[in-house]
């Protein structure tokens, strides 16, 4: 399950898991995702308008618990999509012990 700590304006849809942005601007997004076994990567990526941005992988096969992260600055115009996907591997504890950030850096 889910838990939204700050939601200003609404513009992270719960239901869905998306960020859409209410305005053209530069957008500050970082994730932080836990890995739950071993013998097994996870790669989580970020996606604007359905296209990755970044990523980051967790792979160490001895390690049972691993920690992932990433964080990016992006152009974005009104309306653009941004949400997190789980590309490969299992989380700990579904989405539970990962975190998802953004916020308006700079608006155009």
């Amino acid at each position: 399950r889910l838990q939204v700590l700050v939601n200003i304006g609404n513009h992270f849809d719960l239901a869905s898991s998306i960020f859409v942005a209410p305005r053209k601007g530069i957008y500050s997004f970082s994730f932080h995702v836990v890995k739950v076994y071993n013998r097994q990567t996870i790669q989580v990526s970020l996606m604007q308008n359905g296209y990755p941005v970044i990523s980051a992988f967790a792979g160490d096969q001895d390690v049972t618990r691993e920690a992932a992260s990433n964080g990016v600055l992006l152009l974005m115009e009104r309306e653009d999509k941004v949400h997190l996907k789980l590309e490969r591997g299992n989380l700990m504890g579904g989405w539970k012990y990962s975190t998802f950030s953004g916020f308006l850096v700079f608006p155009l």
